[in-house]
């Protein structure tokens, strides 16, 4: 998994310090459930599925589709909706992540702690918008029954669209003792996920990612995959 964004979860989290926070569209979320820490070597991958996979074009329509369930994604957690950012976490990652912190209920409790926690910090995200060329990817082989010259043959094929969609977000800070507060602005990435045939996404946030992450849950990801930038400013 990728280094730690804080090695004392919740607690580590210091939403005072002077030089700008590790802030990014559920950043302190992805900190606080262990998606971002090293401790535990990543699982090796399944085997590579024997057969070809059959690919296919990736329409227009997903990869819109897709940036325009990151913004609405985005307007949630703007108004302060941040169960949604938990309750729409891709399932496998958020399966994961439970089983390392000790089941569900723990995972979705200290999540939950986290958006509290930057609310009486004084941390709010104040706009967010998908921003940049987004990247597609066929993952999740399956079999499926096509038709080939007039018969019915069972072929693997791709089940979901992943596209990675870079982002924007602004934060706001007001520290104590300063009347004026710090904007911080933040380029990552959401990493969106459906299955081909629904226009029902869910997320990965892209702090702390590293290729090899989802390489380890999407195993037909290319080995040369690059993620997009992740960086953050003080905005003047």
């Amino acid at each position: 998994m990728p280094r730690c964004l804080t090695k004392g979860g919740i607690a580590g989290i210091d939403w005072r310090v002077r030089r700008h926070p590790p802030l990014h569209l559920l950043a302190a979320l992805a900190a606080a459930c262990g998606i971002a820490c090293a401790a535990e070597p990543a699982p090796a991958a399944p085997a590579e599925p024997e057969a070809e996979v059959i690919a296919e074009p990736v329409p227009p329509q997903a990869i819109a589709g897709a940036v325009a369930a990151v913004a609405k994604l985005g307007e949630e957690v703007v108004l302060g909706r941040y169960q949604v950012a938990i309750e729409r976490m891709n399932p496998i990652w958020k399966e994961r992540t439970a089983n390392r912190m000790g089941g569900m209920d723990k995972l979705e409790k200290q999540l939950a702690g986290v958006a509290a926690q930057m609310v009486r910090q004084g941390v709010s995200m104040i706009s967010f918008k998908p921003q940049g060329r987004p990247v597609a990817y066929e993952v999740s082989p399956g079999r499926k029954v096509v038709r080939e010259s007039g018969r019915d043959v069972e072929r693997m094929v791709f089940t979901k669209w992943m596209v990675l969609v870079p982002t924007v977000t602004r934060f706001r800070i007001m520290q104590e003792g300063n009347p004026r507060p710090i904007v911080i602005e933040s380029t990552g990435f959401q990493v969106a996920i459906s299955d081909k045939d629904k226009n029902d996404w869910t997320f990965i946030d892209g702090s702390g990612l590293k290729p090899g992450d989802l390489r380890g849950v999407f195993i037909t990801l290319p080995q040369d995959m690059e993620l997009p930038e992740v960086s953050r400013r003080e905005v003047r």
